[in-house]
């Protein structure tokens, strides 16, 4: 019996690559998503994956909607906390509802994610939690101190629950991918993405959903159980930490 990963914010950008990645690698998927009944709906007629929908913001959302993937799909062996959102502004003109709203979705989701799962993981003494961080969580970002704090905390996650969970099985990693070349991304002017933004990236192009993809497959294998406590910079030699 495969092993069942869920892959939260996983219908769409970095996320859809990572469901698909996982499906392909033998994994049976579960891509949750908070909002967008249609991409979800395509997303899984595109490629047979199930999607579930339910706000990693909301912790009792999160032990409903885990309990119902457990009961469709079998226990969770991978979770890849993927969903993020972003609320920019400089901060004098940030409010508490950009800075609550980001922190509650991109930190504390990671959380009410990850403690529906962990007595199951520990029980069995295995486990994969892979946690999607950011450039931006490893050098700050004008514009974005509410993203940077989260994300930077998510690489303190990352390392502290490593520690807990390494003598019963569970691998506790991060990616912060730099610029990905996401809808989102690609949606940015031409000119600012090519006069701006490219020339930072030593490479000289925007990676791909599918190589933050790869990373995530290889941090949930058999092949990365002495991996623990560790992040990827998968940024194309943006930074370097």
């Amino acid at each position: 019996m495969s092993k069942v990963a869920i892959v939260t914010g996983g219908s769409r950008g970095i996320g859809a690559a990572i469901s698909i990645a996982l499906k392909q690698a033998g994994y049976t998927v579960a891509a949750n998503y908070a909002g967008n009944d249609e991409a979800a709906a395509k997303f899984t007629a595109e490629t047979g994956i199930k999607t579930y929908k339910w706000s990693v913001a909301d912790y009792d959302a999160c032990v409903a909607g885990i309990a119902q993937v457990e009961a469709d799909l079998g226990p969770v062996a991978v979770l890849v906390n993927n969903a993020g959102i972003t609320r920019d502004g400089m901060f004098h003109k940030m409010t508490p509802q950009m800075w609550n709203e980001v922190i509650n979705t991109n930190l504390t989701g990671l959380f009410n994610m990850t403690n529906p799962v962990w007595g199951g993981m520990r029980e069995r003494k295995y486990g994969r939690v892979i946690n999607i961080s950011s450039i931006n969580g490893q050098k700050g970002q004008a514009g974005q101190v509410n993203y940077s704090a989260a994300k930077a905390g998510d690489i303190g996650f990352t390392r502290a629950l490593a520690q807990e969970g390494a003598r019963a099985g569970i691998t506790v990693n991060a990616i912060c991918p730099g610029y990905i070349g996401t809808d989102m991304v690609r949606a940015i002017d031409e000119t600012v993405l090519k006069e701006r933004i490219i020339p930072q990236i030593p490479v000289g192009r925007l990676g791909e959903p599918e190589e933050i993809a790869r990373c995530v497959v290889f941090l949930a294998s058999e092949d990365a159980g002495f991996v623990t406590g560790s992040t990827i910079s998968a940024n194309g030699g943006q930074y370097f930490s």
